[in-house]
């Protein structure tokens, strides 16, 4: 099975690659570096001769609202019309678990009109929520940093690892369309400012969490379960605990 991978040579598209050819299929990373560009159109419809699948997991180089918005709508517009001269059977995006319930923030309403062009295109898609990667965790730190505070949400968590997330990226994209959206996350459910007061703590950094029920994410205002997966969920294998142990 040729499956395109666009985003094909990040943290998630990279292992995506790796699993998808070790299991026999042609895996095409695509990217700008590899001539593929979703927002001009260059070399688009040349990597989807022959697909059956093409999977997305590429991101906005710039999280700036507008940048961020013009990309998504751009990047997807472009590539679904590619993909329906193609004849490409299954569409299959990386997203967030929580992106309908987060639109207070630019970079997710942006992720929500990419999913909405899925479902309007009448290509057979599947969508795959995520939970925060574990290499995320110290975006997140830094974003809710200001001096030597880090304030942040008391709320729900339960962060994923990247390799668990290509795999479950993978068996979605070489199944049958799902027509809706499959959720993974990571095995341990934590409070945010816990996690990162440990985090910190571990690695002798000297900034102070406060737990801050106002503190936004990103530009959203989070409830105890806004980035918690439902019922259902694929559940990652690697904890969070030997994950950080092996950083150290």
């Amino acid at each position: 099975m040729k499956v395109v991978v666009i985003g094909g040579t990040g943290l998630i598209g990279s292992k995506l690659v790796s699993r998808l050819a070790g299991h026999g299929h042609e895996a095409v990373p695509a990217s700008p570096g590899s001539g593929v560009n979703t927002l001009t159109g260059e070399g688009v419809a040349e990597v989807l001769r022959g697909a059956q699948v093409v999977v997305d997991v590429s991101n906005s180089p710039s999280f700036a609202d507008d940048d961020v918005m013009a990309f998504f709508r751009t990047s997807t517009t472009n590539l679904l019309e590619a993909e329906r001269e193609a004849g490409v059977a299954h569409h299959v995006a990386l997203s967030v678990v929580g992106t309908e319930r987060l639109q207070e923030s630019g970079y997710f309403r942006a992720k929500q009109v990419q999913e909405d062009l899925i479902k309007a295109s009448g290509i057979p898609y599947s969508l795959v929520h995520a939970t925060q990667f574990f290499e995320f965790m110290k975006g997140i730190t830094e974003s809710a940093t200001e001096g030597d505070t880090v304030r942040l949400a008391p709320v729900g968590i339960r962060p994923v690892y990247s390799d668990d997330v290509a795999a479950a990226v993978g068996v979605t994209a070489v199944g049958a369309p799902v027509h809706g959206v499959v959720e993974v996350a990571g095995p341990d459910t934590f409070r945010l400012d816990e996690l990162i007061a440990g985090s910190l703590s571990a690695g002798n950094d000297p900034r102070t969490v406060v737990a801050d029920p106002k503190a936004p994410y990103f530009g959203a205002q989070l409830g105890e379960t806004t980035l918690l997966p439902g019922p259902g969920v694929r559940v990652g294998a690697v904890r969070f605990a030997d994950w950080a142990a092996r950083q150290r």
